[in-house]
């Protein structure tokens, strides 16, 4: 899916107008429409202020060009499991049980099995291949 697709139906799933979305992210209605049209693409700064907005990743506004990975335990990240900041603004480098609240789960490797495990099995992997040398390999 294209940049323009991504914000199209984001913006009518969320049922804003183009001059709706324009003021939540300070910009024109015009802006918004090149926007949909693939004329242009938002700025980073813009980027980040929809990302926010619609609590989906940079990524996934820009038509998902990556596969991101958590950089902790290397499961694969939808928008739904990614980490949050302090802040509240998404971190696409950790999932949501890696690193929450700008924190870090855990304190070591064996530590760092534990918390994933439950949520790794939730998501389809086995306890053995979620404990397995492939995922977290041990010195």
């Amino acid at each position: 899916m294209n940049t323009k697709d991504v914000i199209l139906e984001l913006r009518t799933k969320n049922g804003l107008s183009q001059d709706e979305l324009a003021q939540k992210v300070f910009v024109t209605r015009q802006a918004v429409s090149r926007w949909e049209t693939g004329e242009t693409v938002p700025n980073t700064e813009t980027l980040k202020l929809l990302s926010a907005l619609f609590h989906v990743s940079i990524n996934t506004l820009l038509g998902s060009p990556r596969q991101l990975v958590c950089q902790c335990c290397g499961m694969p990240l939808e928008d739904a499991i990614l980490s949050k900041e302090k802040d509240g603004t998404l971190n696409e480098d950790y999932c949501q049980w890696c690193y929450a609240d700008g924190t870090y789960t855990y304190s070591d490797m064996d530590d760092l099995i534990d918390v994933c495990i439950p949520h790794m099995t939730a998501q389809g992997f086995t306890e053995a291949q979620a404990r397995g040398p492939f995922l977290f390999p041990r010195s």
